[in-house]
């Protein structure tokens, strides 16, 4: 009840609110397509590749927006670039290029920031988002959800069976950096709940989640998107009760919900495999004792 009233008379409560379920439910949507391709490590560097933009943002006094997302994708292609022209692998691309560019935006922000503002940063700090925040936040959702949408079909084959796609005529490495570039958005929408240092957890453990609950994707994604903004509702909610750090909490809620699935999940859970083993165990014993 007491989270119920801050919520009706306070504003800042409010647009906290919206802007952590909204962030819940991309993450969860996007990162449906990122736990079926195998690239959560993509997720990690990106998120954390989109620090110097903020800081060159900040330096240059506009929206970190603008900055976040033109290092976000500048890692996406280096990533891509190094990777297809050498004989090193994808993951080790990762590992240079989002450290490199993850070590920049440190040094920049230790220039022109405090180390307060840094924390911010890396941590989130939803409950002082901005008017502006929310509404960039908004914009953010409907175009990836209108992406999603748009070129679900895209996205299946692609994530699913390259090899199909690519037998169809349709552009695997185009529809690639065009994922990449929805991520970088969400991570931009991210930055002002759980910050640089979660919102891989947010991207992953909702998706995780729904993951071991079904077997198709367009029930995957719903799934994933309501567990992502249940988190954020409850996160938020033991932030304030608890006086906890709001990104930090949001986190946790969403990995109590996979704590769920992995041990109760009917198809996929431990306890349920480990019943039916010992069924299985017991009904083979006996027929052995039979025969």
């Amino acid at each position: 009840m007491e989270f119920i009233h801050a919520l009706l008379e306070y504003t800042f409560l409010q647009k906290a609110l919206l802007t952590s379920v909204m962030v819940g439910i991309i993450c969860g949507v996007i990162g449906c397509f990122i736990i079926l391709r195998g690239m959560a490590l993509m997720g990690d560097a990106i998120s954390h590749a989109v620090l110097p933009g903020v800081a060159i943002s900040y330096m240059l006094g506009i929206n970190f927006f603008f900055g976040a997302v033109l290092t976000g994708v500048l890692t996406a292609v280096g990533i891509g670039y190094v990777s297809q022209n050498s004989r090193i692998k994808n993951d080790a691309a990762i590992g240079i290029i989002f450290t490199a560019f993850f070590a920049i935006g440190i040094i920049l922000i230790s220039l022109v920031k405090s180390s307060t503002d840094l924390y911010h940063i890396l941590f989130g700090n939803v409950l002082a988002v901005r008017s502006s925040d929310m509404w960039i936040t908004l914009v953010i959702g409907i175009i990836i959800l209108t992406a999603v949408y748009a070129f679900y079909k895209e996205l299946l084959v692609s994530s699913f069976d390259p090899t199909m796609s690519a037998a169809y005529g349709l552009p695997n490495r185009l529809i690639h950096y065009f994922l990449m570039t929805l991520l970088t958005l969400v991570t931009v929408a991210s930055l002002q709940t759980v910050g640089v240092i979660l919102v891989v957890a947010m991207l992953i453990t909702p998706a995780a989640t729904a993951y071991l609950l079904t077997n198709r994707l367009s029930v995957m994604i719903f799934m994933s998107a309501s567990f992502g903004a249940l988190s954020a509702i409850f996160g938020l909610f033991l932030s304030l009760i608890y006086n906890v750090a709001s990104g930090a909490a949001i986190v946790l809620v969403s990995t109590f919900l996979f704590a769920l699935a992995f041990l109760f999940s009917p198809k996929q859970g431990v306890l349920f495999r480990t019943i039916r083993a010992r069924k299985v165990k017991s009904a083979l014993r006996d027929n052995s004792l039979k025969g």
